[in-house]
């Protein structure tokens, strides 16, 4: 009998050695390929049980159609979203999903502070002045985070680590979600609010929800106009909660005084590879990094030992459990 196969997209040198180790417990047979899944590579999901993927493939009918005639019958996602994956056609087609819904809430909510910081006290800037001699402190005052309203959009996992260090700051927290947790709120006096409410009194805005039809651009030109102006907005959720285009305005306009950026709604082209060798024809993101009050990084607010060591583990005994037969407990249905 041969050994589970498993075809890995989008894959770098990291995610192997992770895996690699990992799998060591699990003795799967894992072919790794570069190239982002697509209809040009999709063949080589031939003779493989599952396929899996990261955040930058997509699988929409066609590929899923093709994913299914070439016998594949478990599609892995080795990230929390998943709305790169058309779902509708996953159960047409008899494909199930799985996820790994919590690889590090830590490792987000470090990163997301570690954007608040960095643009409220110009450390990039001041890094790059004292290379070259300059000590000036012109241009480089921050503010005090204590005192200071931050207003977190979705209070997930991720957000209430994140709730746990601004508190530790000092500072005051509105939140809102959906279904709010009323016992988390009393608990570390946080206050839910209306959107509205949230944009009109944050200093700092930190977006932590899931992207869906609704949330879709959820940070546009209406929601900015709401909102303090100097306003700080944080994103390491997803690229598309912004609207790019009504961000620069904001920006240009003063209205929005710092964007810290982890994620951008069109980085499948650009994130996760080395592209400093060729000219940038995206002219919206070439616009975005040209402003000094913004920090893009390279959608790698999870990246850390811990995060990469639960990713892969989580993602194989994904698998495990549904070769042999078991309850799916990270399923997306």
């Amino acid at each position: 009998m041969r050994p589970i196969s498993i075809a890995f997209f989008g894959t770098q040198p990291y995610d192997e050695e992770s895996f690699e180790k990992t799998n060591e417990e699990f003795g799967f047979d894992i072919r790794y390929f570069k190239g982002h899944l697509n209809k040009h590579n999709v063949m080589l999901s031939q003779e493989t049980d599952a396929v899996c993927i990261f955040v930058n493939d997509f699988a929409d009918a066609c590929i899923i159609k093709a994913l299914a005639k070439n016998g594949v019958r478990l599609l892995a996602l080795r990230c929390a979203g998943y709305n790169n994956v058309d779902l509708k056609a996953a159960k047409e087609y008899g494909i199930r999903i799985v996820r790994v819904p919590a690889y590090s809430p830590y490792a987000v909510a470090e990163h997301t502070v570690a954007l608040m910081l960095t643009l409220n006290r110009k450390v990039n800037r001041a890094s790059w002045r004292t290379r070259d001699g300059n000590f000036s402190l012109n241009g480089l005052m921050g503010f005090d985070m204590h005192g200071k309203t931050a207003g977190i959009i979705g209070t997930g996992r991720i957000a209430k680590v994140l709730i746990h260090i601004l508190k530790g700051f000092g500072m005051n927290v509105l939140a809102y979600d959906l279904h709010p947790d009323e016992a988390f709120a009393k608990e570390h006096n946080i206050t839910y609010v209306t959107l509205d409410q949230l944009y009109k009194e944050s200093d700092i805005i930190s977006l932590h929800c899931p992207l869906t039809e609704e949330t879709k651009y959820l940070i546009n030109e209406q929601s900015i106009d709401k909102m303090k102006k100097g306003v700080m907005i944080i994103n390491t959720g997803r690229g598309a909660l912004i609207n790019t285009n009504d961000l620069i305005e904001g920006l240009k306009d003063k209205k929005i005084g710092y964007a810290g950026l982890d994620v951008y709604e069109e980085e499948s082209n650009y994130f996760y590879e080395d592209q400093s060798n060729s000219v940038m024809d995206d002219d919206v993101l070439a616009r975005l990094l040209s402003f000094n009050n913004v920090i893009l990084t390279s959608h790698q607010a999870f990246f850390t030992k811990e995060a990469l060591t639960n990713i892969s583990h989580t993602t194989l005994q994904n698998i495990r459990d549904f070769i042999d037969g078991k309850e799916l407990v990270n399923e997306v249905v």
